[in-house]
């Protein structure tokens, strides 16, 4: 009887000794009660590590007993926490930010998030506090602009902020604001972009190893996330460039209970011209202009912590640019109006619920709405002057033009996060959108010697869009992590349907030395498509969906890497391969506006494309002076059917190489500077071999509406001159003493050397009538100023 006892006294001892329990949580920021995504917590004599939600939610689950945890994030000082668990525990952790703190306790920080112990390949985090520093072209410092800094993440054109991101096209990227998709992310025709960065906490970019949970675009996810707010005190950010101003305030509605984050942003360069503008119109009396140009744009977050285990936030985003100009003129006997105009705008908002169903599971729930339109007018006028003979104020012409589209998405999504042990972190669920597509009408309206009122264009697309997906992040032993997953989607339009299994694979297997090897597969589905002539990025270009007779965009892409890093410095190396297959594009010489009477998708064509490369990056982390060098080495073709006689040619944005290098440096308390040196190999372009001219002119005969056709040999075979640039800044700070607000003055100097590189190339003659190209760009030497205070 004493052996059974002692036998069973063991065995009890046992199974209590190797019972597991969980601690879970938030991490927060000490000084504003903002939630941290990705903060990682360890158990550094387990070897056993987790990383917090976009949500700042995270669980650990351990054996019972007394236990040392760490925590810390990039830029927050890390956190040492000891922990009696002999039950699940639910722990939120605090940390402050490492601003106060020695730059080695910095590096301990950000060690634990080693470039090589992350499982996912191909995703790069930009802190927002470095983009601000960048030196930015009229003092507006603009987030895709410093995505375009990133191996394979390239730019447009000069000064654009388009992203094309290993051979895609900008439809094909997923720009995610507080997870809500934006179908337009350009201000002033391109030249910035829509976010604001005082008003965004994170930004990742995603190019390639996409994990199950993303689906609906070929090329990247781009991920953005606004401030929720300051839990703890009332708190203003204000800063003025040469074109515009902003204003950020935050603050809690409840102390740490609620919190609130309103930014709004307007340029204010009508204000600025209007004197000129006014001293203009004063030298020419029979003839007046009167232009319109503007952007704004306002960010909107509230967020409240309902539970301990509940929290819902709401997000809004609203856009607008208006662009135009109105010019009358008298001229004996007549009197003539021209109104022209452009405008756009964007819109989201969010509903979102997160729940903690145990210390294991998290759920989010997510209702959005998301808008996009496009309005362009022109007037015009011709009317006999009152004092004309014979006539009082008669009307001789009117035609008026109204075209507009437009975007309209309904959405929803559920999903989970669940760790049933520390080696799986498994996602799943499912979402659905409903879009309304208006991909063009224009409204004639036209009163003279005869009448005309009519409209022509596209008829509205209705379509439904679900997904569902399932993926786990799984750690086998030590040095191996497999994210593997699906994507199923399913798209009806049109009495149409198309679905779709997509499967996920990525896989890192560490080496010694602070060294690991990446691999990933990933196929994609793309429902919607962006209809765009190859040239300036204008807002005119077209979003349309896939249809009964369009076909969904599709891509598989493989990628290999190589990491390794140090105490201050990171370093990979990527390789990848993409197939893609149904692109869309005009066909050569259609166009949308000026033959709506067509059948928009009589005027496009699908083809295939092929894209590779090589990516180098290296990063300094840490220290007085940081940034990186990133090099991309790639290859872009297209291939059409109905373009170029069916054979395969270079993308317009194929660019063989591209460099970017980006320094800050802490010079000391007060002041900061920061460099950025740019290559690229030039843009492939089309150069016309024959061109015509057709003209309509007005009743009035004094101006006329020409169209010009051109045509060529060979698609792309003529390359603009390399592209190069260095931007410097140098930001001093006034403020001295912690009473004070802090206040800074920056100074940025756009092309330094004045390299005027090219925005567009034509062809024509010189003084001998020999054919020649022609160059022109777009911006020299810019310098710049802003102040910012905070208080």
């Amino acid at each position: 009887m004493s052996r059974i006892l002692s036998i069973a006294f063991i065995l009890c001892s046992t199974i209590a000794t190797a019972q597991k329990f969980t601690i879970s949580g938030y991490v927060t920021d000490k000084e504003t009660g903002e939630t941290i995504l990705n903060a990682q917590i360890w158990h550094s004599e387990l070897g056993i590590a987790t990383v917090s939600n976009s949500y700042g939610f995270y669980t650990l689950t351990l054996e019972n007993g007394v236990h040392q945890i760490n925590a810390g994030s990039l830029g927050y000082s890390e956190q040492s926490i000891k922990v009696s668990l002999f039950k699940d525990l639910e722990y939120n952790i605090e940390l402050s930010p490492s601003s106060t703190v020695l730059h080695e306790v910095e590096v301990n920080a950000a060690s634990k998030l080693n470039v090589e112990e992350q499982g996912q390949m191909s995703k790069i985090e930009v802190p927002i506090k470095s983009i601000q520093d960048l030196p930015a072209v009229m003092g507006e410092a603009d987030l895709m602009k410093a995505l375009q800094y990133l191996p394979g993440a390239q730019s447009g054109s000069e000064g654009m902020s388009g992203l094309y991101v290993r051979g895609g096209a900008p439809d094909q990227n997923l720009i995610l604001l507080d997870g809500v998709s934006l179908y337009s992310v350009n201000h002033l025709f391109g030249f910035f972009s829509v976010f604001n960065t005082d008003a965004i906490s994170n930004v990742s970019l995603t190019k390639g190893g996409f994990p199950a949970r993303y689906g609906g675009r070929l090329s990247s996810v781009i991920e953005v996330k606004m401030k929720d707010g300051n839990m703890k005190d009332f708190h203003g950010d204000w800063t003025s460039s040469i074109i515009a101003s902003k204003i950020t305030l935050e603050g809690p509605i409840v102390k740490d209970k609620s919190s609130f984050m309103i930014s709004g942003r307007r340029t204010y360069l009508d204000a600025l011209a209007s004197p000129v503008i006014a001293y203009l119109n004063t030298s020419d009396e029979g003839t007046s202009v009167t232009p319109t140009f503007f952007f704004y744009d306002v960010n909107a977050k509230a967020n409240f912590k309902l539970t301990k285990k509940d929290r819902v936030y709401l997000s809004h985003f609203h856009g607008k640019d208006d662009f135009g100009f109105r010019s009358e003129e008298k001229y004996d006997p007549y009197y003539s109006v021209l109104d022209l105009g452009v405008d756009w705008q964007n819109s989201i908002s969010a509903v979102r619920w997160n729940h903690q169903w145990s210390g294991k599971l998290f759920s989010n729930l997510t209702l959005t709405k998301s808008t996009y339109n496009f309005n362009s007018q022109v007037e015009h006028i011709d009317q006999l002057l009152p004092n004309a003979p014979d006539t009082t104020g008669q009307l001789t012409s009117h035609f008026k033009g109204v075209y507009l589209s437009g975007i309209e998405d309904y959405g929803a999504k559920f999903e989970f996060d669940f760790v049933p042990i520390p080696s799986h972190y498994i996602k799943w669920g499912a979402g659905w959108t409903n879009h309304t597509f208006s991909p063009g009408a224009i409204n004639y309206e036209y009163k003279g010697a005869t009448g005309l009122d009519t409209s022509v264009g596209a008829k509205p697309v209705y379509s439904n869009e679900c997904f569902v997906f399932v993926e786990d992040q799984w750690k086998i032993g030590k040095h191996i992590q497999v994210n593997g997953g699906l994507h199923g989607a399913a798209y009806i339009v049109e009495n149409s349907t198309y679905s779709s299994i997509q499967p996920r694979l990525g896989l890192n297997v560490k080496l010694s030395g602070k060294r690991s090897v990446k691999a990933s597969y990933a196929e994609m589905m793309q429902f919607v498509n962006l209809l765009t002539n190859e040239g300036i990025g204008l807002p005119t270009d077209l979003w349309v969906p896939a249809t009964a007779r369009l076909l969904p965009q599709e891509s598989q892409q493989l990628a290999l890497g190589f990491a390794q890093s140090t105490r201050f410095f990171e370093f990979t190396a990527e390789a990848y391969y993409k197939e893609m297959e149904n692109l869309v594009s005009y066909k050569e010489g259609a166009s949308f506006i000026f033959s709506m009477d067509q059948d928009w998708e009589d005027k496009i064509t699908q083809g295939k494309g092929t894209a590779y490369g090589l990516e180098l990056f290296a990063r300094r982390k840490s220290g007085k002076t940081t940034g990186w060098i990133g090099y991309t080495l790639a290859w872009n073709f297209r291939e059409f059917e109905e373009i170029n006689n069916g054979q395969r040619y270079f993308h317009t944005y194929d660019r063989r190489h591209d460099i970017s290098l980006v320094l800050n440096h802490k010079l000391s308390q007060k002041i900061k500077l920061s460099a950025i040196w740019v290559y690229s190999t030039g843009r492939a372009v089309t150069l016309p071999e024959y061109r015509y001219y057709a003209g309509l002119p007005t009743t009035s005969n004094r101006w006329s509406l020409y169209f010009l056709q051109e045509s060529a040999e060979e698609k792309n075979s003529f390359r603009m001159s390399p592209y190069h640039r260095l931007d410097l800044s140098i930001t001093y700070k006034l403020s001295s003493s912690k009473t004070e607000a802090d206040q800074w003055w920056s100074l940025s100097l756009y092309n330094v050397y004045n390299n005027l590189n090219p925005f567009f190339m034509e062809t024509g003659r010189d003084n001998n009538g020999n054919i020649v190209f022609k160059e022109y760009g777009l911006f020299p030497f810019i310098p710049s100023f802003s102040y910012r205070r905070k208080f």
